[in-house]
């Protein structure tokens, strides 16, 4: 196939480095368009579009990530008129306020992270949640050889000035076996007033709700884990997204299927009296505490 030109200076016009806006009237869908393609990787000051993360690694013994070209998933919080990118080699922060025009307010790197996959907001729109995808999502990841801050969560504080401040990792606490593909995935809040809890999906290392009210030391409230697929062999599977809603947490499992669970925990009573008649966790609805 064709090559794909990563270098602006030879290919200025490239779509990589940018996002799409993308305006849909309700009432004509059909008429979908896209209104802007703003270039939020730039660089402020030499106005090169590719003004992040270069790719490679951090230094001896950390991550070799990809360099930020584009971002794998966007997360918004329209409440709060922010967006989290998991943009590649970053993560990054964008006042949406003016939709149409979404503005890079910080961006982090993180030498544990291989490729930044996802991101969750709390409910305050204070913290945001990045999940690294090491290995995409079809490695063994979860086992003392790889450790407990690489293809984790990585926790930030989104401080007054609006800056992206790291304050912990997140990884399931259990060692999986070598024929279990494991990586931080998809998840959503779990809507406890004044708590900051989330459920999400870890492949084969199965699903896992953890408090990270204090952001520096997350706590696992609870889990389930179906074991391996084949105990000889990697066969990729496992969750691939875990949600909550409406008192129910929705487990969509690669190989064997769809499960719904319920979580019978103080920790997260009151959880099961807020109620959406909709729910899509890349839009972030503000729950009524």
């Amino acid at each position: 196939g064709r090559e794909v030109i990563q270098d602006p200076d030879e290919e200025p016009d490239t779509a990589l480095f940018s996002i799409d806006v993308i305006q849909v009237p309700i009432a004509a869908p059909g008429t979908a368009r896209i209104v802007n393609r703003p270039r939020i990787f730039a660089d402020p000051e030499t106005g090169s579009i590719a003004g992040l993360w270069q790719g490679g690694d951090h230094g001896e013994g950390t991550q070799n990530s990809r360099m930020t070209t584009q971002c794998h998933d966007i997360t918004v919080f329209a409440e709060r008129g922010l967006a989290a990118g998991a943009c590649a080699g970053n993560g990054i922060l964008l006042d949406i306020s003016d939709p149409v025009n979404p503005v890079r307010i910080h961006e982090v790197v993180d030498q544990s992270f291989a490729y930044w996959h996802s991101a969750t907001f709390n409910n305050d729109g204070t913290k945001v949640v990045f999940t690294d995808e090491l290995g995409g999502g079809g490695a063994p990841t979860c086992n003392p050889t790889v450790g407990d801050t690489k293809g984790a969560n990585g926790i930030y504080d989104i401080t007054r000035s609006g800056d992206l401040e790291f304050k912990s990792y997140y990884k399931i606490p259990r060692t999986q076996a070598n024929t279990e593909n494991c990586v931080a995935h998809n998840g959503s809040l779990v809507p406890v007033k004044g708590k900051d809890i989330m459920v999400q999906a870890w492949y084969q290392g199965g699903w896992s709700m953890y408090d990270f009210t204090d952001s520096a030391n997350p706590k696992e409230i609870a889990w389930h884990d179906r074991g391996p697929n084949d105990a000889e062999r990697l066969v990729v599977g496992g969750p691939w997204s875990t949600y909550y809603y409406n008192g129910h947490i929705y487990s969509n499992e690669i190989q064997r299927g769809f499960e719904v669970f319920r979580v019978d925990d103080r920790r997260i009573k009151g959880a099961e009296r807020v109620r959406f008649k909709e729910l899509n966790p890349q839009s972030q609805p503000r729950y009524r505490e």
